[in-house]
């Protein structure tokens, strides 16, 4: 019977011989030494060696070579080697659904369900790498901004991973964040203001007038403004409390710990709010709704397409985003001499970092 290097008939069996790592390997194949298993025992053991030389042999193609063997058991129990992309992503979800806002629980769902697990779910998390992410990063065709929104559950699923010492090393941590174009301030002129307002001429349209006029007044976000109550408004004082923000119809807490904020009442501002006092609902806990339908906003879409771009159309203004309105406000504080600080509480900012950064321009210098 012809005989094979590494390949020795132990009785009944057939032991099968390798090195790895520096280590000698041996492995029992439960088959009858039959000149066509020993045969098969050598391919088994060639394609180990190729594998080798190919630097691709690890602790689960071992277990796949020999299912039985305890070693390769041992140098797989790993749970790295075993638990899927997948189930690691929907288990992190799960982990987190308790300290997390439900419209960000809905953004880590479509994500993991439409982009990641599609792509990464079959793996298990010791076969993802970082050139992978990257390369299918560069394939899908959307904005940066967006690529890195879809990234996030996959990058906090990782860390955690690392942090338990389920993973020995983090890919997602050589897979940095693309870059993104900020959104530039392009604030609005006193006459543009007065065009745009112009254009709510009809009883019913003076809600929405009064809407936009606090807009560009108070600086608060869409989200903001649509989320504040009566009850949030401190007329002895000439202030708001801003405490929440609408996203998706579901009310949260603001975007920052910051930004939960009181901001003076200016005097476009208060303006617009005692002209709203006359609409005032019994039914309906927001200072702003839809005048219309006679109900809340659930979120921004109604007053970007059926309130704030009819009206820039009329008024023959060029389109700009509705949070051009909160640039405005920042910019035309600035210009009138406040205090860059005052306008970075104001706003929501942790300090005055941000509007040094984006309203520099607008900042009067001391002589």
């Amino acid at each position: 019977m012809k005989t094979y290097k590494g390949v020795t008939p132990r009785g009944d069996s057939i032991q099968v011989s390798f090195s790895w790592n520096g280590n000698r390997y041996r492995e029992t194949l439960n088959r009858k030494p039959t000149p066509q298993n020993m045969r098969e025992a050598n391919r088994v053991r060639e394609s180990v060696l190729l594998d080798i030389d190919r630097g691709v042999f690890d602790h689960k193609l071992y277990l796949n070579r020999f299912p039985n063997s305890a070693k390769a058991r041992a140098l797989s129990s790993s749970k790295a080697d075993f638990l899927s992309i997948d189930k690691a992503l929907w288990g992190w979800l799960r982990s987190k659904r308790e300290y997390i806002e439900k419209s960000t629980q809905r953004d880590y769902t479509s994500a993991i369900d439409h982009h990641l697990s599609p792509r990464f779910g079959s793996l298990v998390v010791n076969e993802l790498k970082a050139r992978d992410v990257k390369a299918w990063l560069t394939e899908l065709n959307i904005s940066n901004k967006r690529k890195n929104n879809i990234l996030t559950p996959l990058r906090q699923c990782f860390k955690e991973l690392f942090l338990d010492e389920v993973i020995d090393v983090n890919p997602l941590e050589r897979v940095p964040n693309l870059s993104i174009s900020t959104r530039e301030p392009n604030p609005f002129t006193e006459e543009e203001i007065n065009l745009i307002l112009g254009q709510f001429k009809a009883p019913a349209e003076i809600p929405h007038r009064n809407l936009i006029q606090f807009a560009f007044a108070s600086g608060l976000r869409t989200s903001e403004l649509i989320a504040l109550r009566w009850s949030d408004v401190d007329f002895n004082n000439m202030r708001i409390q801003v405490k929440h923000a609408r996203v998706r119809n579901h009310d949260k807490g603001t975007k920052t710990s910051s930004g939960k904020r009181f901001v003076d009442l200016q005097p476009s501002a208060l303006e617009a709010i005692n002209r709203q006092l006359q609409y005032r609902s019994e039914t309906i806990l927001e200072v702003f709704y839809d005048f219309f339908r006679m109900k809340p906003f659930k979120d921004d879409q109604f007053i970007r397409k059926s309130i704030w771009k009819p009206a820039l159309r009329r008024a023959d203004i060029q389109y700009r985003s509705p949070y051009q309105t909160r640039h405005t406000y920042a910019s035309h504080l600035l210009s009138r001499g406040k205090n860059p600080l005052y306008v970075a509480n104001q706003m929501g900012h942790a300090d005055w970092g941000m509007i040094r950064k984006v309203y520099g321009k607008w900042i009067k210098q001391d002589k």
